[in-house]
């Protein structure tokens, strides 16, 4: 019976193992969004609804399995109230090797006069291609300005398809 509950500790541990994630984190500067298409709503001046693309690059690369993020492509959808937004997005990641993955954001900005003071918010990965493909994970992303644009800090914890 002991020998049963060693294997069968074993076993678990090992799924347990299996199914870990990885903890995962970077640095990625994004140049001021271009395009940019904003339409006001009308309901008061200061209103508006924006689509807005952003190319990035990896200052601090993500690393997943030895491989390491390169640059991205960040399309978002927001709700302008005057200083603040609400933003939601899709991230493209390609990968050193060709590989890309596919990220899903949503969060909150703070501006002054049209200029960004910061934008935080979670993430989700929903796939990607080459090994990356079904890999899954979650975060947090913090962002301040930089330059023309953002430098945002990423952490969060992934787990490649079995």
């Amino acid at each position: 019976m002991q020998r049963f509950l060693l294997i069968a500790a074993a076993v678990c541990f090992c799924a347990a193992a299996a199914s870990a994630q990885t903890k995962v984190s970077g640095t990625l500067q994004c140049a001021k969004a271009d395009p940019v298409q904003a339409i006001p709503v009308g309901d008061r001046p200061d209103h508006s609804l924006v689509v807005e693309q952003s190319k990035c690059t990896y200052t601090k690369p993500l690393e997943i399995e030895g491989d390491k993020s390169k640059d991205g492509l960040s399309t978002a959808t927001a709700d302008v109230n005057g200083d603040s937004s609400k933003a939601r997005g899709f991230h493209i990641v390609t990968m050193e090797s060709g590989d890309k993955a596919f990220f899903w954001y949503q969060g909150t900005a703070k501006s002054k006069e049209g200029a960004p003071l910061e934008a935080k918010g979670s993430w989700g990965l929903t796939g990607g291609s080459g090994k990356l493909k079904g890999i899954k994970g979650k975060g947090t992303y913090n962002c301040t300005p930089s330059g023309d644009g953002l430098s945002c800090e990423v952490e969060g914890e992934y787990q490649l398809a079995k």
